[in-house]
């Protein structure tokens, strides 16, 4: 089994990242979110868990102490900050610009569901154990 707790990844703020005030969207911070807890999923779970379920968000939190403008780098860096709670657990993804600072940090709910059914499901132990620290 492949355990990292932790995933990082960078993003690149591109011309079509940016809104009127010159930084990052406010909507593209929340699809990076996505887009680094869903490859963190699909790189760490087992084929089979990728094949038998998938996940949806049912809460957002996301506070904003910073931005980068067109063309700076952002290190993105996602957690499971506690274990699961049914078919739910939290996922945490902190956003440092070139200088380590924390600009971006989200918590976000994901819920479970079965593939075939779409009905939500309990997390088994071997589904979180590679996402725990």
């Amino acid at each position: 089994m492949t355990r990292k707790a932790r995933y990082s990844k960078n993003f690149i703020a591109r011309p079509e990242h940016i809104d009127e005030l010159g930084h990052v969207n406010n909507a593209v911070w929340l699809t990076w979110v996505q887009d680094i807890a869903v490859e963190h999923w699909n790189v760490v779970a087992s084929p089979e868990h990728v094949a038998r379920y998938i996940w949806v968000v049912t809460r957002h939190e996301i506070d904003y102490r910073g931005n980068v403008a067109e063309g700076e780098t952002v290190s993105a860096e996602t957690f499971i900050p506690g274990t699961p709670h049914g078919a739910q657990f939290d996922r945490c993804v902190e956003f440092r610009n070139s200088a380590g600072k924390r600009i971006v940090a989200a918590r976000s709910t994901w819920a479970m569901l079965d593939r075939e059914t779409g009905r939500l499901v309990r997390i088994p132990p071997e589904v979180a154990a590679p996402f725990i620290a």
